[in-house]
């Protein structure tokens, strides 16, 4: 195979989905990704982006739930489970101005984003996420993730929503609106987990991937 011919390597990401509960039943935050987005312009999606070497060294209020990270392919690392987590609080925060944190020391950090966190007194809880599963984008595309989506309450969400250079008309969206938006089949794969996990007491966690062009869904 060629170089011309290789996929594209996916880069390691992830994504937060912010719920609470409505009179309009179960809401999640959603933003719209800019028309002049490299990836999916103009796809309503929940906050989330690419791992950075930073995430890895933010020291944590609470670690994940112990049956998480050998589900996220991570070779059972502790370290990098946590820091796709913190990931999506990270790409939350920028994209959208919300903090996932309680009050907490996070270390020192380099990264613009984590000195804000310290600069407040903030920690990540990871203990309050959920795992909802994860997406490998199709081979062909030229430019691929494989995705972990988190899902978190409000509760633990603290600022104000603002709209951002890649997320804009940010707003709660019933979920069973969310499919007359226009979104991605993972969004809804990924809200079908958070209703099972939600409504049936189902732990399982979705993984979408792609076979000789075919999709397939397993829940682990």
């Amino acid at each position: 195979m060629s170089e011309a011919t290789r996929p594209v390597r996916p880069r390691d990401a992830a994504t937060l989905v912010i719920h609470r509960p409505s009179a309009r039943g179960i809401e999640v935050l959603m933003g719209r990704r800019s028309d002049k987005a490299r990836f999916k312009p103009g796809v309503y999606v929940f906050p989330g982006g690419g791992l950075e070497a930073a995430d890895a060294r933010v020291q944590v209020h609470s670690a994940l739930e112990a049956s998480i990270p050998p589900r996220l392919a991570v070779g059972n690392s502790m370290v990098r489970a946590h820091a796709l987590a913190l990931a999506a609080i990270r790409e939350t925060f920028e994209e959208c101005g919300l903090l996932v944190g309680v009050p907490g020391e996070i270390g020192p950090n380099p990264h613009p984003s984590w000195q804000d966190y310290g600069q407040r007194g903030l920690a990540p809880p990871l203990g309050a996420l959920r795992y909802l599963g994860r997406a490998i984008t199709p081979s062909p595309q030229p430019i691929r993730f494989h995705a972990r989506f988190f899902a978190v309450e409000e509760r633990y969400v603290s600022g104000q929503i603002d709209d951002t250079h890649e997320l804009g008309d940010l707003q709660w969206v019933p979920v069973k609106q969310v499919p007359d938006l226009n979104v991605m089949p993972v969004t809804l794969l990924m809200l079908e987990a958070l209703a099972r996990q939600l409504e049936q007491g189902d732990p399982r966690a979705a993984f979408l991937s792609f076979q000789h062009g075919r999709r397939q869904t397993l829940w682990v």
